[in-house]
């Protein structure tokens, strides 16, 4: 209570119905600078109070749409044909209104039905699926052309429940959403990574699944204007191999395309250190756990022979 008090946050004890919202929003406004992943679960987070807000707010709007315009640069889809897109996160589609004024058709899906209810009161063109990527893409295969994600990605690397794993999650999302492209179909996801780990336990994941690409950043020396797109090819690209340049320094942010995939082979180790050396020191690293470990011996480290 003295914790509630010394915060500014008001509620009674015990918590009447509602003020499980009404503390999240004022989380919210008392860390004004705390990710919205950090505040709660997506489908809690956009209540309808913050789905109205999200869709009224002329700066989020602009802010959607000029990136949402950026991503369907980047798919580099055929201009003399439209093409069927997925709009991954769609929320309320603003997204899907760039999709639309585009040329192209486009179906979208979110995990908060607050955000969808205003998507079916705007009567956008494309339609919407209330669903949980993290439970993977409930199309079938070969379906889209394209793929686009506004700020949706790094909410999978959360775990919001018990049975929440953040790898099985993107695991299952990656894998579903590559059978569910034509081949050599783009995926473009502009993404808020917390940390570098995070980044690449999203590039790690999609990899794994068989997508090859890269990462372009915009404006890479800027603060505010900093954004982050992976794009994906699910298979061989079509066309031209070589990711786009970021926006920005041109000098300073160079993107190479990665035709890589994830082999399962484990990396070398240090090529200065010998395996005996190396298998000592893992473990004194263990020894100086508590850990019991086996003792050294002059069989330690040597290679079995083919015959026993």
């Amino acid at each position: 209570q003295n914790r509630r008090k010394s915060s500014g946050i008001n509620a009674e004890w015990p918590l009447r119905p509602g003020t499980i919202e009404d503390l999240i929003r004022s989380f919210g406004k008392h860390f004004e600078m705390s990710r919205p992943e950090h505040i709660g679960p997506p489908e809690l987070f956009y209540n309808d109070s913050e789905a109205v807000k999200y869709t009224n707010n002329t700066r989020i709007i602009e802010i959607q749409m000029s990136m949402s315009a950026r991503a369907i640069e980047l798919l580099n889809l055929p201009e003399d044909q439209p093409s069927f897109i997925l709009d991954v996160g769609c929320g309320s589609g603003l997204s899907g209104e760039g999709i639309t004024e585009a040329g192209h058709y486009w179906v979208g899906m979110d995990i908060s039905p607050s955000m969808l209810e205003i998507a079916v009161e705007r009567e956008t063109d494309g339609d919407v699926i209330l669903s949980d990527i993290g439970e993977g893409v409930p199309f079938r295969a070969g379906s889209f052309d394209g793929v686009i994600s506004i700020s949706v990605l790094q909410w999978l690397c959360n775990a919001d429940k018990v049975s929440h794993n953040p790898f099985k999650r993107l695991k299952r999302f990656f894998t579903m959403l590559y059978s569910s492209m034509r081949s050599g179909g783009r995926a473009v996801f502009q993404v808020y990574p917390e940390s570098p780990k995070q980044m690449e336990l999203i590039t790690e994941q999609a990899t794994r699944c068989g997508f090859t690409g890269g990462v372009v950043v915009d404006f890479p020396n800027s603060t505010k204007a900093k954004k982050i797109f992976l794009c994906l090819f699910a298979g061989t690209p079509v066309g031209n191999y070589q990711l786009p340049q970021g926006l920005g320094n041109e000098n300073e942010n160079t993107i190479q395309y990665s035709n890589d995939r994830f082999t399962g082979k484990k990396r070398k180790r240090n090529g200065d250190v010998s395996r005996k050396e190396w298998i000592q020191n893992k473990k004194q690293k263990m020894r100086a756990k508590g850990k019991d470990v086996t003792a050294d011996s002059k069989y330690t480290a040597r290679k079995r022979k083919p015959k026993f």
